[in-house]
């Protein structure tokens, strides 16, 4: 990441003290700026794509549209946002969905001022930052069976090789030097594996290759 690079980030959340904390939290650190808040989910896309945001915080229960509902919707129309989810809740049925619309990052409300600033900058590189009990959650969906159907449309060679160091958790620059290539080349393999497996983000892609045997943390 460039280092002068200021970070534009968005606030959704309903409650007035969690968004006065994280006003507060995001004025210390000189390569943030809060860009804007808002305080339900049809609000959240609205201001997302009036003012184009490099990451969202993003509550998950909020009223007129829900935070999963708004996650759908942002990365349909600009995909390129970062969204971290930032939220009280642990609950399969909240974390799956929340990740499988798009969010790369899911913390809970209980995290640290610093595990929260470095999740931003995470998400921000494209790297996915999960709260430990929620890379629990990860780890255990992982190890169930699997009941995905065959890829219809079979990975490439070279497509298969960057699947595994993105379940890694390598960065693309990280995988360009380990396979000797362009990041712009990989930035391509990455967004080719999306579509061809119909994932929304490397997070969706790293679980998928972890689950199907393509891959594993070493």
């Amino acid at each position: 990441m460039d280092k002068t690079k200021i970070i534009r980030v968005l606030i959704a959340d309903d409650h007035p003290i969690i968004r006065d904390s994280l006003r507060t939290l995001i004025a210390t650190e000189p390569d943030l700026k809060l860009v804007g808040e808002a305080v339900d989910g049809e609000e959240a896309v609205s201001k997302t794509l009036e003012l184009k945001p490099d990451v969202i915080l993003m509550d998950l229960v909020m009223p007129v549209k829900d935070g999963l509902e708004a996650i759908s919707e942002i990365k349909s129309l600009l995909p390129e946002v970062s969204i971290l989810v930032l939220t009280s809740f642990s609950d399969e049925d909240k974390v799956f969905p929340a990740i499988r619309a798009g969010a790369l990052g899911y913390l809970l409300k209980d995290s640290s001022p610093q595990e929260l600033l470095k999740a931003i900058h995470d998400v921000y590189r494209g790297e996915a930052s999960l709260h430990p009990s929620i890379a629990l959650q990860l780890i255990r969906e992982i190890n169930r069976p699997s009941e995905l159907p065959p890829v219809e449309n079979p990975l490439s060679e070279r497509e298969l090789e960057v699947l595994k160091l993105v379940a890694q958790g390598l960065t693309n620059q990280e995988i360009a030097t380990r396979l000797v290539l362009s990041e712009w080349t990989v930035r391509t393999h990455v967004r080719n594996i999306l579509g061809k497996l119909h994932l929304a983000n490397r997070t969706q892609a790293a679980l998928f290759a972890l689950r199907e045997g393509l891959a594993d943390l070493k």
